[in-house]
């Protein structure tokens, strides 16, 4: 019987968050509403133009991991840093989230990643990403033991970006399915859709169990409209978790359609980690044995709970507000 509720595999990032000019993002090159891969010396660039800043271990799987924890779930997370500063930052802050963290850290090479989110004043994060040494997870970083041990292996699009880290998301997909467990994908960015359509396509159809998107990334995959989209992913994975921003989500399973609406939200402030802390409110329902509309109404109260404030991390008790859900 799997001991981990969720394991979570993705690039081990500190993000760096703050509050710009849509003339910042100009300025700077920035491609607005999207994550750039960016090289060292820009995501210095980068970071000497911005102003007052909020630094904390990131990564959207990662994102999705730490929100798990705070509904109770027990929780692991892979990925790579190095034996740095940051490294030491990341390490230390995803574990005192509660989550199992006992990754080696890479002595050479590349320094840990960061992710340089650029919020502007609608809410919108621009992202420009310097992988590191996350974007070095081999197979070989991937634990046969603690894959068994995980309901559902949870991996970020954005891993795709890297031939070696395509090996272990891979490696890991086969482990999960070799001891009877769950593989689930978010697709991360609809520009890395693009980027990857072709291997995506197979990749849903043949590897993954859950699949989490949101409308432009969904869209983008299958390249039609979203009701396009709905009627293609439902033959091709076991249930598919559809975000659409404030017209709430979609939730479809074979010849079931689940409709829920957002969570309200009394002040919009980031929408950073949105998606993120979706799947974790869906996941700790789908893990201990929810209705998928339930699971879907966990997502959106754990959304709307993030885009309240500035960071991709949840600031109140998320095992409380899904008591407080579940028992109204």
């Amino acid at each position: 019987m799997p001991d981990i509720d969720v394991l979570g595999i993705g690039n081990a990032l500190v993000d760096v968050l703050s509050h710009e000019t849509d003339e910042f993002v100009e300025r700077m090159g920035l491609s607005r509403g999207a994550m750039t891969l960016v090289d060292e010396a820009r995501a210095h660039e980068l970071y000497a133009a911005m102003g007052p800043a909020v630094e904390i271990s990131g990564g959207s799987a990662a994102n999705t991991i730490v929100g798990l924890a705070s509904f109770g779930a027990r929780t692991a997370y892979l990925g790579k840093v190095r034996d740095d500063q940051l490294g030491e930052v990341f390490t230390h802050d995803i574990r005192s989230m509660g989550v199992h963290f006992d990754c080696a850290m890479a002595d050479d090479g590349a320094s840990t990643g960061r992710c340089l989110v650029v919020v502007t004043p609608d809410a919108q994060r621009t992202m420009a990403t310097y992988l590191g040494a996350s974007a070095f997870l081999g197979p070989d970083d991937v634990d046969p033991d603690l894959v068994a041990a995980a309901r559902v292996v949870y991996l970020e699009g954005y891993l795709w970006d890297q031939p070696v880290a395509r090996e272990a998301y891979r490696r890991a997909a086969r482990l999960a399915h070799d001891a009877g467990n769950e593989v689930a994908l978010t697709l991360s960015d609809s520009f890395c859709v693009e980027r990857h359509r072709a291997e995506w396509l197979a990749l849903v159809e043949e590897e993954v169990d859950l699949l989490f998107a949101n409308q432009a990334e969904i869209e983008a995959l299958y390249e039609t409209d979203f009701d396009g989209a709905l009627a293609r992913v439902r033959g091709h994975c076991r249930v598919a978790a559809l975000t659409r921003s404030e017209h709430g989500s979609v939730v479809v399973a074979g010849d079931r359609v689940h409709v829920v609406p957002a969570h309200p939200v009394e002040r919009l402030v980031d929408t950073t980690g949105a998606g993120d802390l979706y799947a974790a409110g869906f996941l700790f329902g789908y893990t201990n044995g929810a209705d998928l509309a339930t699971c879907a109404r966990l997502g959106s109260l754990a959304a709307s709970e993030v885009i309240s404030h500035l960071g991709a991390r949840p600031e109140a008790d998320l095992a409380e507000l899904a008591r407080t859900l579940l028992h109204a």
